[in-house]
């Protein structure tokens, strides 16, 4: 395809971004919304529209929804309703879906994300967030070269929250950040596992070129991409769709605005985007207010209620150790990645070795590659904050090189136990700064070949005396006897 510059055009990116919250029922009765279950045993006549049933609503579901409304910035309506949608598809029994259309419960919020670019923070509106029950699920199978079609039921009516996001997005790139923002997000306040695999988060980009011409801006028409299982086919999709919509107007020219608005779906094994649909306008599913449920209204004492229960959220746990513990940003967007849990570990950490540098290193590197070994998360790592802070006391104290820091490190995460016994057991002895001293000096004075290269100006051969040092004493700490010799060279 065309490889066009990104001057030639400005990409206009908007999402939709459908959540499954974390309840134990569906929407409108009381159907499990486990995961896994076999096919269609998790349905009731609510959930499928036989005739004569009556939806309640599930308050947690809407109080989950608020909570991540809330933390998006959103505005929360005092009242809001219920619509139907209506359309017919195999896997919707009812021939219509509960959802919000004129009154959603929130509106008008926004998330900041790091721009990829590097330039700074970019903020991304958000239009609206309302609730609305899943469709069911259609499976596609080939058997024996036979197309067979199945229909399973179980997520019918499962509670959605839809994000939809403001046409701020610029970039495929700023696309996964935006996602993979929420995604924490969401994960930190504990209203949805976002899975996509198990697709409790699903995502829908619409996108269009502005492209300046001579005669003005020329903007094309917007196609909605669709059947993206991953945050990085996200980005793929948008850059061959943006890519592919140039090349159009290249071909076309102002006939492209002739050209209806379209729904495509990504091909993750071809790598391109195929027309499935035009896309639909609101008009087309004829929405109105469902006759079966009451209006929602909310205090203003339930709103602050949900906004005392969101804790800390990661734009400020990120804050809080750039500007308090002094991490970078790529250190601290590290740490709090991995949850509440790993950023209280952090803390005890650094509080106990005083070192909050060394701390998010160790973190970063050993701690984090033995829960990726182990898949296990931070609630179950073998040491705690304060043992392996013990540990690294030892390590800026410099009574202990990193090496058998790291040594000491395994024994313990395999064994259990205190620092005191994995020294004892690996027969490591910690040696007394006196000891150094006292070794350096001699070192230095029994070799005045060394200490006059290295006045000449070659530092590197200072590399024997610590050789040296190991040999005499294999506990000392190399990079401490380095630092000591080089001053007592440089006071001659």
């Amino acid at each position: 395809m065309t490889n066009a510059a990104a001057a030639d055009y400005t990409i206009v990116i908007g999402l939709e971004v459908h959540v499954q919250l974390l309840t134990e029922s569906k929407l409108f009765c009381g159907c499990s919304t486990r995961f896994g279950s076999p096919p269609n045993t998790q349905t009731c006549p609510v959930c499928i529209g036989m005739p004569g049933v009556l939806p309640v609503m599930n308050r947690r579901a809407f109080e989950l929804a608020m909570k991540a409304a809330l933390a998006l910035n959103c505005r929360i309506a005092r009242f809001t309703k219920w619509d139907r949608k209506n359309y017919y598809y195999p896997d919707l029994p009812k021939g219509y879906q509960i959802s919000q259309y004129d009154l959603p419960f929130s509106s008008e919020g926004w998330l900041e994300i790091d721009d990829p670019a590097g330039e700074g923070v970019r903020r991304i509106g958000i239009i609206r967030a309302h609730l609305e029950e899943d469709a069911g699920k259609s499976m596609h199978d080939e058997v024996a070269g036979r197309a067979d079609s199945r229909i399973d039921l179980n997520r019918t009516g499962t509670p959605l929250l839809e994000i939809v996001t403001k046409p701020d997005i610029r970039s495929p790139e700023e696309a996964k950040a935006f996602l993979t923002e929420l995604k924490l997000l969401l994960n930190y306040i504990g209203v949805s596992d976002c899975n996509m695999q198990e697709g409790s988060l699903r995502v829908d980009a619409n996108i269009n070129l502005h492209i300046p011409t001579e005669d003005g801006t020329v903007a094309t028409p917007i196609v909605e991409i669709k059947n993206m299982g991953s945050f990085r086919a996200v980005e793929r999709a948008l850059a061959y769709e943006a890519k592919r919509q140039y090349e159009v107007f290249l071909e076309t020219g102002h006939r492209l605005g002739d050209v209806p608005k379209q729904t495509r779906g990504w091909d993750e094994e071809a790598q391109v985007t195929r027309a499935q649909r035009s896309k639909e306008e609101s008009s087309d599913y004829r929405y109105f207010p469902d006759p079966d449920l009451v209006p929602v209204t909310v205090t203003d004492e339930e709103v602050d209620a949900v906004r005392a229960s969101l804790g800390e959220l990661p734009a400020e746990l990120r804050r809080e150790l750039r500007e308090e513990y002094g991490l970078p940003a790529y250190d601290a967007g590290v740490i709090v990645s991995q949850g509440r849990e790993f950023v209280a570990y952090f803390r005890k950490l650094a509080e106990c070795c005083g070192e909050p540098k060394i701390a998010a290193n160790w973190l970063q590197q050993d701690v984090l590659r033995t829960l990726n070994a182990q898949g296990i998360t931070i609630d179950a790592f073998p040491l705690s904050a304060e043992t392996l802070g013990e540990l690294l006391t030892r390590v800026v104290a410099k009574r202990l090189d990193t090496a058998r820091a790291r040594k000491v490190f395994e024994y313990l995460v395999e064994n259990g136990g205190s620092v005191e016994q994995a020294l004892s057991a690996l027969q490591f002895e910690e040696v007394d700064e006196s000891e150094i001293e006292a070794l350096c000096r001699e070192l230095v004075e029994q070799n005045p070949d060394v200490v006059a290269k290295v006045k000449a100006g070659n530092p590197k051969v200072i590399g024997r005396l610590v050789g040296l040092a190991k040999k005499r004493n294999p506990n000392v700490n190399p990079a401490q006897v380095q630092k000591r010799c080089q001053e007592l060279i440089d006071q001659m």
